[in-house]
């Protein structure tokens, strides 16, 4: 990636104590996940055309410490120029580019607003950074930085290569990898005639990662116990 794309690799700020940070940030070291999932005209970030995007910002109840999807943004993108448009890719996920009734916008525009709209939910939550979840999280990480690139977009609310994947979370979790297998093994209703487009899998994506920590949370594993050191400090 070149220097003039310049998306900020930095970890979560660690200036505050963990007891001044909000619940939201204590949960993730600071960070805010993101629910994200992309459509492609292809496997080559490079060169293959994104088609879709679509994220999903989480909530905390404070009163039970679930998390949950608060609001989900979805945008139908235009073809870079010059981009590659597989043909299989487009029959897996039925996207006709060429169809004026998409609604379509350029990649800049989808993702300047994508990012306003991270960082004012990163902000309301307490967190410093965003961070991506996905399943197969490489994959969407990848087209986002590429896209961001192409655009010289120079910062991104997102961490450049740190990201949360739920289909290593699901493997552990659930002893599935699939998508779909993974939200039928966690409850969670899953139709497959809705399933490759950027909406539907993101917020299956999302509700999946939700069931994953507050599973966690609900089985003891969070908040984490205090050590014995710990505990001796304070007396």
């Amino acid at each position: 990636m070149s220097e003039s794309s310049s998306i900020d690799t930095q970890p979560a700020s660690s200036n505050s104590t963990d007891k001044d940070k909000s619940n939201f940030a204590q949960r993730f070291r600071g960070y805010f996940p993101v629910v994200i999932d992309v459509e492609t005209a292809g496997f080559n970030a490079q060169t293959d055309a994104l088609l879709e995007l679509a994220a999903s910002a989480l909530q905390l109840d404070e009163s039970t410490g679930d998390f949950s999807i608060d609001e989900t943004i979805q945008f139908n993108i235009e073809p870079f120029e010059g981009a590659n448009l597989e043909p299989k890719a487009l029959e897996f996920t039925g996207i006709d580019p060429t169809n004026p009734l998409r609604g379509a916008v350029e990649e800049e525009e989808a993702l300047k607003t994508l990012f306003k709209w991270v960082r004012k939910k990163m902000k309301l939550a307490g967190c410093q950074r965003a961070i991506i979840v996905a399943h197969n999280a490489a994959f969407d990480l990848g087209f986002l930085n590429a896209a961001t690139e192409r655009c010289k977009i120079k910062r991104s609310p997102f961490h450049a290569f740190v990201s949360f994947d739920t289909t290593t979370l699901a493997g552990l979790a659930l002893g599935q990898t699939v998508l779909a297998k993974a939200c039928i093994a966690a409850n969670i209703d899953f139709n497959n005639s809705e399933a490759h487009s950027a909406l539907y899998d993101t917020e299956r994506t999302a509700e999946l990662f939700c069931y994953i920590v507050n599973k966690w949370k609900n089985l003891g594993g969070w908040p984490i116990a205090a050590t014995e050191a710990e505990i001796d400090s304070k007396h």
